[in-house]
């Protein structure tokens, strides 16, 4: 794995809301009791050696989420508002079932297709393009990478759709990344000739024993 550079893309701890099935997106929801003994559980596994960088969405929950592995890694969080969760306009703070009747159908076309805008909100195409730069300016500016890991810790919507984008999915793709439990990871590693072709592979997706139950 010389001179292959790996970014960590760690989903946050559970909060209330994820328990009851309510659509967060943008607004900042905190930790519950059980998403902070998450982020202290797969803090030590998630803080390798070759850990060099800690980068985290401003929201608390990532924000939270980060901290705990940054604890056990000795290193700095750095803040990223581009890697917030998608915003679902005026789906944000309704659960599923609310969803489903004001909006019949809405949330499978969210799901199925990238294109699918919520009322007021963004797609997951714009989600990818927005948190696109975050990794390709880590490219440019961190020559220590290759060899090593760099850590983003988001949200489920920001990480499928960020890979989708680093692994250049066709549109008609991007729906066979499923959804993300709390606190696990995807791998992906550039093995490219250069920054500008770096050649993204995906080797680990939703890395915990539980799979996220809107996927089943």
């Amino acid at each position: 794995m010389a001179g292959v550079r790996r970014l960590i893309l760690l989903r946050h701890g559970q909060t209330d809301w994820n328990a009851g099935d309510r659509m967060q997106g943008q607004i900042d929801t905190e930790l519950s009791d059980v998403g902070r003994r998450q982020a202290k559980t797969c803090a030590p596994d998630m803080a390798t050696r070759d850990l060099i960088a800690i980068i985290s969405s401003d929201l608390k929950r990532a924000h939270d989420t980060a901290l705990a592995v940054a604890d056990c890694a000795a290193l700095p969080v750095a803040l990223e508002p581009r890697l917030r969760e998608t915003d679902l306009g005026e789906w944000e703070g309704m659960n599923h079932t609310e969803v489903d009747s004001l909006y019949p159908g809405a949330r499978k076309a969210w799901r199925l297709n990238p294109e699918f805008t919520p009322p007021g909100g963004e797609s997951k195409l714009q989600v990818g393009a927005r948190a696109l730069p975050v990794v390709h300016e880590l490219l440019a500016e961190r020559e220590d990478w290759p060899g090593r890991t760099i850590m983003l810790v988001a949200h489920g919507g920001l990480i499928a759709a960020l890979t989708a984008a680093l692994l250049e999915l066709p549109e008609g793709n991007w729906p066979i990344l499923g959804g993300l439990a709390n606190t696990s990871w995807v791998q992906l590693t550039s093995h490219g000739p250069s920054i500008e072709q770096p050649g993204w592979r995906l080797d680990v997706w939703n890395a915990v024993a539980k799979v996220a139950p809107d996927v089943l």
